[in-house]
């Protein structure tokens, strides 16, 4: 804020609100009177605000900036209307981590399809190396299912079905589940009394052999030795004629009110947020992140940064996540305890999935 202060002599004021309550109260928020720029997430969060109102209409703003942003991210800032609504800044990938000598060691080779990932964890377990996973926060199983979706359904469903435009208990869904407990046998025990960091440790101290989350794991890689030897692969393919070309890479970044008080002022600030330079000085600051502007300097990235910006430019389309895809109450009070019971008695998803579509139908209809 302040580089663009000092670039066109205008101050801006910035209003900071603790993350969870702005997040709990923007619906509120945005019906009273918003500060004209906002920050927030893209996809279905964002266009579930552009669809009611809301929001300010920056289709313009997208006309000067659009050549610096990839097909997939400007898909990520549109909403229903064929309008954009959304500046992006920052994202990460979600891809499956390993470690590169525990590979060399055990001569594992990179999947490319599904059979060769549920192949690769039977190995693993032979070699007393389980598949990580953690899910007693509920949220991190999210990214498993929206790959797993993605891979067979396709992103268009995925979106669709996020939306609550599809059911939960179509056959559609069912396959997605069916194909997921190929590879629950490979876990980690315990997993819903584990939390992510506890997985990345397991990572980390080589006791499992690749872990599915986004690119935060390397937070617990605090040893420059250890961060050099971590890597990633794409989730695999499942259907050929689906393929792999849907990343999910949740997006950070910008929207403007409805009614802006200074609207000119809102769109140069947008413009600028949307600018390599604004992006490069961001990452300064979080460095965990990765930029999305075409534009923007690698030049400080390690090569985990490096890899996810190769895999998220290449993307021809990118899923938020679950909980910013979906209707936050539906993530949160439906989706959740869904998903633990299927991870608990993956036997009764057909009970399980009837259950989620009555639910959805209640929260959706709101």
């Amino acid at each position: 804020m302040k580089a663009f202060s000092d670039k066109n002599g205008a101050t801006v004021k910035i209003n900071t609100v603790d993350h969870n309550t702005f997040q709990e109260q923007i619906n509120n928020y945005l019906q009273g009177r918003p500060d004209d720029v906002i920050t927030w997430f893209a996809g279905y969060r964002m266009r579930f605000f552009a669809k009611k109102g809301l929001l300010g209409d920056i289709s313009d703003v997208w006309t000067q900036v659009g050549s610096q942003f990839s097909s997939a991210m400007k898909k990520a800032s549109t909403g229903e209307d064929g309008k954009q609504y959304f500046i992006p800044l920052d994202n990460y990938a979600w891809a499956v981590f390993y470690r590169k000598s525990v590979f060399q060691q055990h001569g594992y080779e990179v999947p490319k399809t599904w059979d060769q990932y549920v192949a690769l964890s039977a190995k693993m377990q032979k070699d007393n190396l389980p598949v990580a996973f953690a899910d007693q926060d509920g949220w991190p199983a999210f990214g498993t299912f929206d790959y797993l979706n993605m891979r067979v359904n396709g992103y268009d469903f995925h979106v669709s079905l996020m939306a609550g435009k599809e059911a939960w208990d179509s056959p559609k869904v069912a396959k997605v589940f069916d194909t997921w407990k190929q590879i629950l046998p490979y876990y980690q025990t315990g997993a819903l009394g584990r939390t992510w960091q506890e997985g990345a440790q397991g990572l980390l101290q080589k006791k499992t052999g690749m872990y599915l989350l986004g690119g935060f794991v390397s937070q617990q890689f605090t040893n420059k030795e250890d961060l050099d030897d971590l890597d990633f692969f794409p989730f695999p393919e499942i259907d050929s004629t689906v393929g792999t070309d849907a990343v999910e890479a949740p997006i950070d970044g910008y929207m403007m009110a409805k009614r802006p008080k200074n609207e000119a002022g809102a769109k140069k600030l947008l413009t600028y947020l949307s600018s390599a330079a604004a992006e490069e000085g961001y990452l300064k600051v979080d460095p965990s992140n990765i930029a999305v502007n075409n534009g923007a300097s690698s030049a400080g990235y390690n090569a985990l940064q490096k890899k996810q910006q190769v895999l998220i430019a290449q993307a021809k389309s990118i899923s938020q996540f679950l909980d910013r895809d979906a209707d936050p109450t539906f993530a949160s009070t439906v989706a959740i305890p869904s998903f633990q019971d299927f991870l608990k008695n993956p036997n009764n998803i057909a009970s399980t999935l009837k259950k989620m579509e009555a639910q959805k139908k209640s929260i959706y209809s709101e």
